[in-house]
């Protein structure tokens, strides 16, 4: 048997075995992921709040619990999180946004917010609209968009 079809059936032993064995950890992180969710579910409550200010910042510059940044994964403390400082009643606390919610959170604005522990998992406008104006796109496409939009070549939208 030549060497090439010796190799190839390793390479795809190989592969195969890897294959499977991402499978099982995806089934078991998605287990782990949805018992957090109805963990969540089972703490989630309704709040107001004044957003002061939002970024993304490391988990120990953004001013959270020692007990938080202790408990959190080592790749964790390096990666960068939606970070929401309001004001909550009295007091001024720095809380995790959701990724997909971190956009639509307006700042210096009043806000009835959906949060469990110091997770805020949805948010409503209190008072005006919550909708924060887009930031302009850059880069050569847009450049291009907005000329063909000053010389009457694409429809203004």
């Amino acid at each position: 048997m030549p060497t090439a079809w010796i190799v190839t059936i390793i390479v795809l032993a190989v592969s195969i075995a890897l294959v499977v064995v991402l499978y099982f950890l995806g089934k078991k992180a998605q287990k782990r992921q949805a018992e957090q969710e109805a963990q969540m579910e089972a703490y989630k409550q309704s709040v107001s709040m004044l957003i002061i200010d939002k970024k993304k910042m490391r988990l120990n510059e953004a001013g959270l619990p020692q007990a938080v940044i202790d408990q959190a994964p080592k790749l964790m403390r390096r990666a960068k999180l939606p970070i929401v400082k309001a004001k909550v009643g009295p007091q001024i606390m720095s809380l995790v946004c959701d990724d997909k919610i971190f956009d639509s959170v307006p700042v210096k604005k009043e806000v009835k917010a959906v949060i469990s522990g110091i997770y805020i998992t949805e948010v409503k406008g209190l008072h005006g609209k919550t909708s924060t104006a887009a930031a302009p796109k850059k880069g050569f496409k847009a450049w291009v968009e907005k000329m063909q939009e000053k010389a009457g070549a694409k429809s203004v939208k």
